[in-house]
């Protein structure tokens, strides 16, 4: 299966998938038969997406059951498509023939509960056993080079279907043609860096090692933000969702109107609903559906979309996801004050409630689009709690004016807080820039592993690296939205295992209020301090390594250790035990016997270091 393959099966599952649901612009047409959908998209295209299911829905099937699946079914859509008259089992509903499938095939670990359930409540059993949870199954590991090369010369489909395997029981809640587009980038390294039989490649393995991350990365991405908009419908629920989608919509179309705009977040939050329940088929016809809709709107919706329409259906949505906002309508006044002057605005909050909510911050966002989707819902829970406060009985005449001065406040704090990251990350570089936030987040989570610890303050120094080069009109959207998923991260992490009360707080009372919330944690309280044993800082001859980056990361470890041991460690503490450190590394490294001086000079440096620590 090639890419232009691949891409074409995408364009038909577009046409294909077009299932009658409550929505004023989907198309209601009958359901597509098994038949009617293998004669739209062949056989090696049907396939495909057979094979992605069977292994999302079993991820504990072996290759040889998923293919042996895949293969019935395809069978089955064959003769249902050249019948001349279609058998009852043609007419069954996609899921269901593909659940008989399922619970037919001898041998599956795991299914036999959900197979003695009736429909609807099989699905939903099937549903309930999907786990993306890291160390579920073991990591997929990549043969070397020569035998990945032999095998693609020998069985180049059944390499690439090995692949869509893998990725797809490791991955039971990504979208479909996200893995499809994973697979043609797969099968595009796999011919650049084997080259053929007769014309083999230089160097596999190097060209192994440097295209490898392009294949996963799009996966891992995607995945994340999946992952991540699950966990905000799981934790916070629909209604902050779509909040959060009303937001960031209206910014994006801020041409649209209020009713066009409130109808794509429902079914954008409907199709959140479904891919987070992992029914793989309702997620694929419901984002389809709107993907179609917004493209055959563009005239109401957007002008910055044209040419991500003009896309293949597989590139369409990423596209259209990191296309500019529209330009704001001409005459679109810069205030909203209706929202606070207009005498009838309580009566209004009483009468419609969420309804009034909405609109206003639909009115907001599509006026602000230099600020964060998280910021312009913080500004929407300010506005209802000020009506709450200003509608009340007793309340003073002037008590909506108010409001007007705390939303300057937050505003000009949230600037300052993203503008003061920046100034630091622009004097000190990556590495310093990340020391800093590492001996933050120490002192607020002592409990994660340095390797945790380091690889959130890598991502969030990345986006420093990504965000403060840009205007200050971009600047806050790209640094609180990315920084969302990273904080995002962190409390999927604390779920799993719990880290502190702290983060129990900032991860569970608000979603839009996460970010300050966790800028306000400072020095755990209830965290032990570790004890200095002999192993917690070891200093050996890999000190004096030459690569600049093992040798930061060495370093790094030894910081977290430091904080964790002395929470309270004071800059000049600290400025101290670091040059004392570095001295000790540059005389060693300049002995013939280092692993000797580290071993002489190493406790004496702790030595010292603790009585300068317990001053």
């Amino acid at each position: 299966m090639n890419r232009r393959t691949v891409i074409y099966l995408i364009f038909l599952v577009s046409l294909a998938v077009v299932k009658a649901l409550p929505r004023s612009y989907r198309d209601i047409e009958g359901e597509t038969s098994i038949g009617q959908r293998f004669s739209q998209l062949q056989e090696d295209n049907f396939k495909a997406i057979a094979m992605i299911m069977f292994a999302q829905y079993v991820q504990g099937g072996t290759f040889g059951q998923v293919v042996k699946m895949a293969e019935e079914v395809t069978e089955l859509a064959k003769r249902c498509a050249a019948a001349a008259r279609a058998s009852p089992d043609c007419l069954q509903p996609l899921d269901r023939i593909f659940l008989n499938t399922i619970c037919q095939e001898e041998g599956l670990p795991g299914v036999a509960d959900c197979c003695a359930e009736k429909d609807p409540e099989r699905n939903d059993c099937f549903l309930s056993l999907k786990n993306s949870s890291r160390g579920f199954l073991s990591p997929f590991d990549r043969p070397n080079a020569e035998a990945a090369c032999r095998n693609h010369s020998q069985q180049p489909r059944s390499l690439t279907g090995h692949f869509i395997y893998e990725v797809s029981r490791r991955h039971p809640f990504l979208y479909a043609p996200t893995i499809l587009s994973v697979a043609a980038r797969y099968e595009e390294m796999m011919n650049n860096c084997c080259g053929t039989a007769r014309d083999p490649a230089p160097n596999p393995e190097e060209c192994f090692r440097r295209q490898a991350p392009k294949v996963v990365k799009p996966a891992k991405e995607d995945g994340l933000r999946q992952e991540h908009t699950c966990s905000i419908l799981k934790k916070f629920g629909e209604r902050t969702l779509k909040a959060l989608k009303l937001a960031q919509i209206s910014q994006k179309f801020p041409k649209a109107d209020f009713v066009t705009v409130t109808k794509l977040v429902e079914d954008v939050a409907g199709m959140h609903g479904a891919c987070c329940r992992g029914a793989t088929l309702d997620c694929m016809r419901d984002r389809e559906a709107i993907l179609r809709y917004v493209c055959t709107n563009q005239g109401v919706l957007s002008t910055k979309i044209k040419k991500c329409c003009e896309k293949p259906l597989l590139e369409r949505s990423e596209c259209i996801v990191h296309a500019e906002h529209d330009d704001k309508p001409a005459g679109l006044s810069p205030h909203v004050r209706d929202f606070v002057e207009d005498k009838g605005v309580c009566e209004r909050f009483a009468r419609e409630k969420d309804a009034h909510l909405a609109r206003f911050l639909y009115e907001y966002s599509r006026r602000h689009p230099e600020f964060s989707a998280q910021m312009l819902l913080r500004i929407g829970k300010g506005y209802e709690e000020l009506l709450k406060e200003c509608c009340g009985a007793g309340a003073p005449a002037d008590c909506c004016s108010r409001g007007e001065e705390e939303l300057k406040k937050h505003i000009y704090e949230t600037e300052s807080v993203m503008r003061t990251s920046c100034d630091i990350y622009k004097e000190k570089g990556d590495y310093y820039f990340q020391n800093e936030l590492l001996m933050s987040f120490t002192k607020k989570m002592p409990q994660l592993t340095p390797a945790e610890l380091i690889g959130f303050t890598k991502q969030m120094t990345a986006i420093g690296s990504k965000c403060c080069q840009l205007s200050q009109d971009k600047l806050l959207p790209c640094a609180e939205e990315n920084l969302d998923l990273v904080l995002g991260e962190i409390c999927r992490r604390h779920l799993t295992d719990p880290i502190n009360a702290g983060v129990c707080h900032c991860c569970s009372s608000s979603y839009s209020f996460r970010r300050p919330c966790m800028g306000k944690l400072e020095v755990d309280e209830s965290y032990v301090p570790l004890p200095l044993t002999p192993g917690l800082f070891t200093f050996h001859e890999d000190l004096c390594t030459t690569e600049e980056e093992t040798l930061q990361h060495k370093k790094q470890e030894m910081l977290v250790n430091l904080i964790k041991y002395k929470p309270r460690i004071t800059p000049e503490q600290l400025a101290s035990v670091t040059a004392a450190f570095a001295a000790m590394r540059e005389q060693c490294c300049k002995e013939e016997q280092c692993e000797a001086c580290f071993a002489r000079e190493g406790p004496e440096l702790i030595e010292r270091s603790e009585k300068l620590l317990s001053a």
